[in-house]
């Protein structure tokens, strides 16, 4: 009996293994579609069916508009948005110091993992308190306008999170990990299960 019973637990751990990030990653997808479409309400232009009274809901169809949207925007700022307008509109949003913070943090934030100028492209490993050492991304390699000429900024992302720290450390604590960005902050976030 004590054999059967290791069995059927380790049938069902490797059950566990397979299922939950299977239905966690469906529930995450369908939670996505439903909230935008919730936050949207696209579906209520639709009408209402004269069957059931309800209005008619096509599932996506908010997520679809979302999508949609981004697209145009990024075609027509590549197409039409000229140099005069960018500058014209960053002149408003100096002018609105609130707005100008949240929209330029949220650039920023963007353009390190997607944009031209990718941000967390340097992965380093970096020594700290007690030997113990830690894969961040050097972010700044120059801080004299700091007064720190013999140190960095790194930035060390969180496991299991989008949230990190910003560090200065010693220059001379750094060392470049010979892996690509992706593969680093892969490790980083999974908690060291993958990127390797």
């Amino acid at each position: 009996m004590n054999r059967i019973g290791k069995a059927i637990l380790n049938y069902l751990i490797k059950g566990l293994l397979i299922v939950v990030p299977i239905a966690v990653s469906i529930f995450i997808v369908v939670w996505a579609v439903t909230t935008v479409d919730s936050w949207l309400n696209v579906n209520n232009i639709l009408g209402v069916d004269p069957r059931t009274g309800e209005s008619r809901n096509i599932p996506g169809l908010g997520l679809l508009t979302v999508i949609t949207i981004i697209l145009v925007a990024g075609i027509f700022v590549t197409n039409f948005v000229t140099e005069p307008m960018y500058n014209w509109f960053q002149r408003i949003l100096h002018r609105l110091p609130l707005l100008n913070f949240i929209y330029s943090s949220i650039k920023d934030l963007t353009e390190a993992f997607v944009g031209d100028e990718k941000k967390f492209n340097h992965p380093v490993l970096v020594e700290v308190e007690g030997g113990m050492k830690k894969i961040g991304f050097l972010t700044q390699n120059d801080l004299k306008k700091l007064n720190l000429q013999d140190d960095v900024a790194v930035y060390f992302p969180l496991s299991y999170s989008f949230a990190g720290q910003l560090c200065i450390v010693k220059r001379d604590k750094v060392v470049d990990l010979n892996m690509s960005a992706a593969d680093a902050m892969k490790l980083v976030v999974s908690g060291g299960v993958s990127g390797l």
